[in-house]
């Protein structure tokens, strides 16, 4: 029995290629499926089966990309009216991948058709290994949110069932494989812990040390955010998502087509480059969003109909964020520019460039009461790590309908933990017509470093 864990990055979606002998099944796999294919062709495997453990809200998932492909079969909870996949499976439905038996177990909590899947050779009952989808993560459970906070706690409940009774009877010794590593959206605070054990969760995991009222009060009163492109991705993997072989490819651009493309109504420019690039200049109205950011945070901006046209670091990005907008379902992808900003600024287009300060810089402004602070992280981080008195805390992904509770009268710092989401929200507030605008770099990192002072958000 062979097994590779398929990461992507950003999103901290983890997928399973398990074979043994010449069969093989893939479990969760992400819409830019080749990857899987080439494993069963090194090891002249075929890919039998393609299993889901739930209808995933935070990618594009690619069953039928990769059925296409290899002709597998589709398996699923028949919990919920799936359009696709030949396979509805219920509670102790068992599949056979060469002498791997693969059994799965009903566990409601995180979504109400969650299935995880129990992975153990023919000749033994005893579990090796369990795929606990988005019931339990290292060091965490799943998010209980996703129906609303009226069903939170009752879907609490469930997860709570789900994990004492179906996942921790396992066997210390069992083998924990999850949908999620740290980082996800998923999931509040998981570990990096890898691999992990049904014992070590049991032991370290601080969501299984509670009983069933504390555990529902913990996971009730998390504060998790709820991206915006999770419902288009609830719609896709419901009904199938378009086969990528139908999308056109992003185009490289002469200058003339570039700026004829930009000038559509419903099109908008993706800036990949790093924020200090983008703050010394950059075509006006463009969105900073830098390439590692380009794996999550347009599905938390953007809707997915958006139509996009990039400027590049390289043209070789073209290749890293295609793939990573397509996870998000962005299939309005139009092109690039060759030349890049390099190209834009020799042919002499209007260009405009933003501000930025270091922490140092920051705090002798505050001191001296010539700027405000505008703090665009997420609001458990507020909560966690502090703030700056006084700051006006936005998270970034709700700043495009909150630019009005900002005065353009006054300077404002804009800061994040290092200075990459500050610079999407400088990009934002440039659009809505702010003049002065400042990326603090290093962010709160920088001004934690220094021991600067700062209080936690109640």
């Amino acid at each position: 029995m062979k097994l590779e864990i398929i990461k992507s990055e950003g999103l901290a979606q983890n997928s399973y290629y398990l074979s043994d002998g010449q069969e093989a099944v893939v479990i969760d796999p992400r819409r830019d499926c080749e990857i899987y294919a080439q494993l069963a062709k090194n090891e002249c495997a075929k890919i039998k089966y393609i299993l889901e453990t739930h209808r995933n809200e935070d990618y594009v998932v690619g069953s039928l990309e990769l059925q296409n492909m290899t002709e597998a079969e589709i398996g699923h909870s028949n919990a919920l009216p799936f359009k696709y996949g030949a396979h509805n499976l219920t509670d102790g439905d068992i599949l056979n991948v060469g002498n791997v038996k693969i059994k799965a177990i009903y566990t409601p909590g995180h979504t109400n058709e969650s299935l995880c899947y129990i992975a153990y050779t023919t000749d033994s009952e005893v579990a090796s290994m369990v795929f606990s989808a988005d019931t339990l993560f290292a060091g965490s459970v799943g998010r209980t949110d996703l129906y609303g906070k009226t069903a939170q706690v009752a879907q609490a409940e469930k997860l709570y069932f789900s994990l004492n009774d179906e996942l921790l009877s396992l066997g210390d010794h069992v083998l924990v494989f999850p949908a999620h590593g740290a980082g996800s959206v998923c999931g509040h605070g998981i570990s990096g812990q890898e691999p992990t054990t049904i014992g070590y969760e049991k032991k370290t995991n601080p969501y299984l040390q509670l009983n069933k009222v504390d555990f529902i009060r913990k996971v009730v009163n998390e504060k998790l955010v709820v991206p915006r492109y999770f419902h288009k991705m609830e719609e896709y993997n419901l009904n199938g998502p378009p086969l990528l072989s139908e999308l056109s490819y992003p185009k490289p651009y002469s200058l003339d087509e570039f700026e004829k493309e930009m000038q559509e109504p419903l099109v908008m420019i993706m800036d990949t480059r790093l924020p200090y690039a983008y703050s010394g200049s950059h075509i006006p109205n463009s969105l900073s969003m830098w390439l590692g950011g380009t794996s999550v945070y347009p599905g938390w901006l953007l809707d997915t109909n958006q139509y996009i046209v990039f400027i590049l670091d390289r043209s070789a990005d073209i290749d890293v964020v295609t793939p990573r907008l397509h996870r998000l379902g962005f299939d309005n992808l139009c092109g690039y520019l060759c030349g890049g900003m390099n190209e834009w600024q020799e042919a002499g287009k209007p260009i405009s460039n933003t501000s930025t300060m270091s922490v140092l810089e920051l705090k002798s402004k505050l001191e001296k009461g010539e700027i405000s602070v505008l703090d665009v992280r997420e609001p458990n981080e507020w909560q966690e790590d502090g703030i700056i008195e006084e700051s006006k805390n936005i998270f970034f992904a709700d700043l495009p309908e909150k630019t009005g509770s900002l005065s353009k009268d006054r300077p404002i710092a804009v800061t994040c933990s290092v200075g990459n989401r500050s610079s999407i929200a400088v990009s934002i507030l440039e659009k809505a017509g702010f003049k002065n605008v400042v990326n603090v770099l290093g962010g709160m990192t920088a001004w934690t470093n220094l021991g600067y002072p700062t209080q936690k958000l109640r």
